[in-house]
């Protein structure tokens, strides 16, 4: 299984911070700005073990991103786990079958701790 995590987030800090720590983990990490470019990425290489979704994003919006990913048979099965800050994001990662929810601000060792349920560290 990959152990790779695509993090898909418009906030270039939230973003980079999340890759480098999941990295700082053992984690492979790819980003994406939004869920459009998530989507090209995932479709042109193996899936990760775990996609990390923000919901407000230009271009293409997580839930958006969600029902396309969930049209895909190839990319279906990919956990998600929804990162907001939005007081209802439980709810909401709920309504769109998503793994899992962490709002933001993200605890680092929350993501570290949850991301190891989904993906074993590289050796």
């Amino acid at each position: 299984m990959s152990h790779r995590i695509l993090v898909v987030d418009d906030d270039a800090d939230i973003r980079d911070t999340i890759v480098e720590v999941l990295e700082e983990a053992g984690h492979t990490a790819e980003a994406a700005a939004n869920g459009d470019e998530a989507l090209q990425k995932l479709r042109g290489s193996e899936p990760p073990c775990l996609i990390l979704l923000d919901l407000m994003m230009p271009v293409m919006d997580g839930r958006t991103f969600r029902e396309e990913q969930l049209k895909d048979p190839a990319l279906s099965p990919i956990p998600v786990v929804v990162l907001s800050a939005f007081r209802d994001g439980a709810d909401t990662a709920k309504q769109m079958n998503a793994a899992g929810h962490l709002p933001k601000p993200v605890s680092l060792d929350q993501l570290i701790e949850l991301v190891g349920t989904f993906c074993s560290s590289a050796a």
